[in-house]
C-alpha cells in the first residue's frame, strides 16, 4: 500500500480588500514618518548672522507661514497617530477597531479636513519660502546693481541654506499629502 503524501494547501493569494488595508497601513505611516521628518526640519531651521555690532538669528517662527506648517504638522501627526491603531487592526483581522457610524464618520471627515490642512500648509510652505528666497534675490541685486554694497551677498549663503531646510521640509509635506490623499481614496 502506497502512503499519499500530504501536502499543503497552496497559499492563498491576499484578497483585494486585504491588500487595499495593506496599502492603506503604509501609506499612513509614511504620512506619519513624512510628517515627523517635515517637523523635525522645520524647527531646527535657522540662521545666525553675525554683524559688526550684533547678532541676528531667524528661526522658523519668526515667518508666520512656517508656524502654520508647525501647527499643520502636529495636528497631522496627532490625528495620523490615532488612525494607526484600527488600520492595523483591519490589516491584521480584516475587521475595523470601530464598526460605528460616529467612527466612520469621524474616518470620513477628519481624512479631509487633514487634507484640505495638508494641502493649504504645503502651499504655504512652498509660497512662502519662494517669495522670501526670491526677494532676498531681488534686493541683493538692487544693492549690488544700484549701491554696488555685497552686504547681503556675505549672508546670503546662510539665508539661502535657511530657505533651502524649509524646501526639503515642504517636500516632505508634499509626499505627506500625497500619500494622504492615495489613503484616503481607498
Amino acid at each position: 500500500m502506497r502512503r499519499r503524501r500530504h501536502h499543503p494547501p497552496p497559499a492563498q493569494a491576499p484578497s483585494a480588500s486585504s491588500l487595499m488595508a495593506i496599502i492603506a497601513l503604509i501609506l499612513r505611516i509614511i504620512t506619519w514618518v513624512c510628517l515627523i521628518i517635515s517637523t523635525i526640519i522645520i524647527v531646527t531651521t535657522t540662521a545666525t548672522i553675525i554683524g559688526t555690532y550684533q547678532t541676528v538669528e531667524i528661526h522658523f517662527n519668526d515667518i508666520i507661514a512656517y508656524r502654520y506648517v508647525l501647527v499643520v504638522n502636529v495636528l497631522g501627526l496627532v490625528y495620523t497617530k490615532l488612525q494607526l491603531p484600527s488600520s492595523i487592526r483591519l490589516v491584521i483581522s480584516g475587521n475595523p477597531l470601530w464598526k460605528s457610524p460616529g467612527f466612520l464618520m469621524y474616518d470620513f471627515l477628519g481624512d479631509k479636513i487633514l487634507l484640505s490642512l495638508l494641502a493649504t500648509e504645503v502651499g504655504a510652505a512652498f509660497g512662502a519660502t519662494l517669495d522670501l528666497k526670491k526677494n532676498l534675490d531681488d534686493l541683493n541685486d538692487i544693492l549690488l546693481e544700484n549701491y554696488k554694497n555685497t552686504a547681503l551677498s556675505l549672508i546670503r549663503v546662510k539665508l539661502d541654506d535657511f530657505f533651502s531646510k524649509a524646501y526639503v521640509s515642504a517636500g516632505f509635506l508634499l509626499i505627506a499629502l500625497l500619500t494622504s490623499v492615495i489613503s484616503s481614496v481607498i
